[in-house]
């Protein structure tokens, strides 16, 4: 009968749009798909550094390599941000990064692809964005229809 009163004052929360926090009761179901979000996440965020860290010494102007530092830094901040959240959750930061190499979580695989021209990393960073946003919006909209 607990779980149920939980769960039933877990759904009035959703349903007010009150927001939940790491220490709140939530189903386990719930928090691994969170966990699963932000590591996936996270991981993009770092991983995606990479592309746009191999360009800063190529870059066609100095604006230009000024943008990509302060990009690629917020980029790592992100990923940092996210890594801490997680830690919240009662996953560490080692763990999500073992099961990266594990092979149990991932990252956007756009960022295996080169980017040959300055154009290319303009593509791949509009692109990855938006769908970034979708994946993440799709994702926080259907984790409680798969619970529930």
């Amino acid at each position: 009968m607990e779980n149920a009163k939980n769960l039933e004052e877990f759904q009035a929360k959703i349903d007010a749009e009150i927001k939940i926090e790491p220490k709140d009761w939530m189903p386990e179901e719930y928090r691994q798909h969170l966990i699963r979000q932000m590591s996936q996440h996270a991981h993009s965020e770092v991983i995606g550094m990479q592309p746009e860290g191999n360009w800063i010494t190529r870059s066609p102007s100095l604006r230009a390599r000024k943008i990509l530092m302060a990009k690629v830094q917020d980029e790592g901040g992100h990923g940092l941000y996210l890594y801490c959240a997680t830690e919240t959750l009662g996953v560490s930061r080692e763990q999500l990064i073992k099961w990266l190499h594990e092979g149990k979580a991932k990252y956007a695989s756009v960022f295996n692809y080169p980017s040959p021209t300055w154009a290319d990393m303009g593509a791949i960073g509009w692109l990855v964005d938006g769908a970034a946003i979708v994946n993440q919006v799709s994702l926080q909209r259907n984790i409680l229809w798969a619970l529930f």
